[in-house]
């Protein structure tokens, strides 16, 4: 057994290498001196790759170095959550998902003010509310996006097609607006081994969002939560919602693997020629025309009775709180916003109208004039702004989903959801 003094000699070498080691990692945010800001950023993102682009500029400009570190997806929010908790100044700054908000508010600083009421007017909608935490502004829009119809432009044209549709539906074949239009169109290309459409049956948030998309075209506010913050399911959008979807699974107009099919797995069988339509990403767009030229379209997102709506996926530039760099980090934020063109060519969403409007016209962009219509729907609206909305989204309504996909009444289900909601919000 070794003696305690050596033991006690090993814990302070061990504290001393920490503290060095905690010193090294905390230095870009916590200098004052030091002309270098540190930014947090998802790797291989588009978030990184206008970072890096635009990082010689700012620093030609102001003095100060970018330091650009990475992280994957499923990383990057827990590093924030660590660093926001522990009050270091790890980082300055880091682009985070609109998700994120609730949980990180407390670790952001705010920027209102870093705008203009210009700038701010030239957000896209819901933008700067998305962004909103208790009245303050905690990030500058970098890019926002949404779910919009592709389809297979080269097979709603052809004649035959129109002939038999036309023959089969007493209505002429068009690009779908509706639910009913969007679910004759999926039985109708339905064969010659292909499907009309796919839905997202995968465990997780997509498969949350897809249904809460066909809620709000059904009429849904606030989606699953009031305005009290209490749980209310019992609203027949949502019933709608689910009912519609199994409609979809019943006519067997999607592949009978629904149940493990994800967004990427989805776009990989339409750009394979496999799937008629896809209700996607909007910049999902550019990948499918490079694999199909111009056999695919793009058109806003469909409409139920209350018309279109989506749920957005913005992300946002934002200040942390313990920072030592507070004025040169807003600096930064305001000159990124005048770069925000760098993200449409990067991904092929921006945030600013402006942005969008100068490409809305670009036929390599066809999407943007779907995204333009289906951001500013009426029924397009966030989800939650609620700490405990990860754990509702992954404990009960991926869960319900999934049940009532696989045949369950989706009253049922959610009068059992509404419950155990009720359970976790207290």
């Amino acid at each position: 057994m070794m003696n305690r003094s050596y033991n006690k000699g090993i814990a302070v070498i061990a504290a001393v290498a920490t503290m060095l080691s905690m010193a090294a990692c905390g230095s870009a945010g916590s200098s004052e001196d030091d002309k270098t800001l540190s930014l947090l950023v998802e790797g291989g993102g588009p978030a990184e790759q206008v970072a890096r682009d635009t990082a010689a500029e700012f620093e030609k400009q102001t003095g100060y170095k970018i330091k650009v570190d990475t992280s994957p997806y499923s990383g990057l929010y827990d590093k924030l959550k660590a660093e926001t908790d522990s009050r270091k100044a790890t980082h300055d700054l880091a682009v985070i998902d609109v998700l994120w908000f609730p949980a990180l508010a407390k670790g952001l600083s705010s920027v209102d003010g870093v705008l203009s009421s210009s700038d701010e007017d030239d957000l896209m909608p819901q933008l700067k509310e998305g962004g909103t935490i208790d009245g303050k502004l905690l990030g500058i829009p970098t890019w926002t996006n949404s779910k919009v119809l592709l389809y297979r432009k080269d097979l709603f044209e052809n004649a035959d097609n129109q002939k038999a549709f036309k023959e089969q539906y007493g209505y002429d074949l068009k690009v779908p607006t509706t639910w009913d239009e969007y679910r004759d169109a999926a039985k109708f290309f339905t064969k010659d081994d292909m499907y009309g459409t796919a839905m997202i049956g995968q465990t997780g948030a997509d498969s949350v969002t897809g249904w809460l998309e066909f809620a709000t075209q059904a009429g849904a506010d606030n989606l699953v939560l009031d305005k009290d913050g209490k749980p209310d399911l019992e609203n027949n959008a949502y019933s709608d919602a689910l009912e519609y979807m199994q409609d979809l699974v019943n006519d067997g107009s999607i592949p009978s693997d629904y149940l493990s099919l994800g967004t990427s797995e989805i776009s990989n069988l339409f750009n394979q020629g496999k799937l008629a339509m896809q209700l996607t990403w909007g910049h999902f767009y550019l990948s499918s025309a490079k694999e199909l030229g111009d056999k695919v379209g793009a058109a806003p997102m469909i409409g139920g009775s209350a018309g279109i709506g989506a749920i957005p996926g913005p992300w946002y530039e934002v200040v942390l709180k313990n920072s030592k760099k507070q004025d040169i980090a807003k600096k930064y934020l305001k000159f990124m916003y005048g770069k925000n063109e760098g993200y449409m060519t990067a991904l092929g969403v921006a945030a600013r109208k402006s942005v969008f409007a100068k490409y809305e016209d670009n036929p390599e962009y066809a999407h943007v004039k779907a995204l333009e219509t289906t951001l500013d729907a009426k029924q397009t609206q966030n989800r939650p702004a609620t700490k405990m909305w990860t754990q509702i989204e992954t404990e009960v309504l991926s869960p319900m989903v999934q049940n009532v996909l696989k045949g369950a009444n989706a009253k049922d289900e959610l009068a059992t959801a509404q419950k155990s909601i009720q359970d976790l919000v207290g």
